[in-house]
């Protein structure tokens, strides 16, 4: 028997934002229905807004409960939560609205995959201001999936078609890092990466790990993490059967990961994996003065259940023009479905 589509729950982020545009121009994509079946979690009345900034061809089927979704191409299955007014969004501005509303979606999404309703969840771009401004004091998605799953051992990869890069560290000060850099943590972020290749289809991953300092500290000259903490979790890593290698110096294992010989990349902080990973999948003309390809996906590793994301942001100075990229989120909903045992 052929397995059924994996449901994939579609959070649309903050609606003054582009979120819901680039959600619409997702689903007008026939592909994603052969791949998975799509349900916004959303309000109604938002979806119809973002069908018009979009300029498709769509309809909108409200549902209270996913028995009434129709997975059909050219229709858009919304579980409307309808809890915004289209009058009152301000698209491009910091709102408590944006925020509250966003939300609750991820947390409607969440729920229905902790119930095993859902394969997986997609979360569109949320703005970290708003979310707080309406009362919730977490620092992004990440945290937020992490406190609603109660998990504590997880961390963020960010994929471009082969190249992929995960995270000991993301939101934290750059002062705070090294005393971050533990060999447990180190040793957890191999492990979750391993398996999530494993899941992507990769049969027999190879990892390599980035160094902390300049040349990997150059034996200890330019710093001791390597020596203490990282080499000893790579070793671990290697007991266990995994393919890992390094501490590799930073300025060259991005060179490697994108020359096939590696299929991911453990990095110690944020801008040591985001800065390659966007360098990789954004493209930006300024003599056009518009981005071209916004390419790449967000996805946190540990969970019990699948997340991906967009890998950019509200991007409040182009919401409700119409002209919003939804390269990243048809990304992201196509990873979402490959991990839950979609086709490829």
């Amino acid at each position: 028997m052929l397995k059924a589509k994996p449901i994939i729950a579609i959070t649309v982020g903050d609606p003054c934002g582009i979120g819901p545009e680039i959600t619409v121009k997702s689903l007008n994509n026939a592909e994603i229905y052969d791949k998975c079946h799509p349900v916004v979690i959303s309000d109604a009345d938002v979806m119809r807004q973002a069908v018009k900034i979009a300029k498709v061809n769509l309809k909108i089927n409200p549902v209270e409960t996913l028995e009434d979704c129709k997975y059909e191409y050219g229709i858009i299955d919304v579980f409307d939560l309808k809890n915004v007014d289209v009058e009152q969004i301000e698209f491009g501005k910091v709102t408590k609205l944006g925020g509250e509303s966003s939300f609750q979606y991820i947390v409607k999404g969440i729920k229905l995959a902790l119930e095993g309703k859902l394969d997986a969840v997609t979360t569109g771009p949320i703005h970290k201001k708003a979310i707080n401004l309406a009362g919730h004091k977490y620092s992004g998605h990440t945290e937020i999936f992490a406190d609603y799953t109660k998990t504590k051992d997880y961390c963020m990869m960010l994929v471009d078609k082969d190249f992929r890069v995960s995270h000991v560290t993301t939101h934290v000060s750059f002062r705070q890092v090294p005393d971050l850099v533990k060999k447990a943590r180190v040793f957890k972020v191999i492990q979750l990466t391993n398996e999530a290749l494993i899941k992507m289809g990769i049969e027999k991953p190879r990892i390599a790990v980035a160094g902390l300092n300049p040349h990997s500290g150059e034996e200890g000259l330019f710093g001791r993490e390597e020596i203490e903490e990282i080499s000893p979790a790579i070793e671990e890593a290697n007991s266990m059967g995994m393919q890992v290698e390094g501490p590799v110096p930073p300025d060259t294992v991005f060179v490697k990961l994108r020359g096939g010989q590696y299929d991911a990349v453990v990095t110690m902080y944020h801008d040591q994996g985001h800065i390659p990973i966007k360098l990789v999948g954004f493209k930006y003309d300024d003599k056009l003065g518009k981005w071209g390809s916004l390419s790449g996906v967000n996805t946190t590793l540990g969970l019990p259940i699948i997340r991906t994301s967009v890998d950019h942001g509200v991007a409040f100075g182009k919401a409700g023009k119409g002209t919003a990229n939804p390269e990243s989120m048809i990304d992201a909903i196509k990873l979402a479905a490959v991990m839950a045992g979609g086709k490829e």
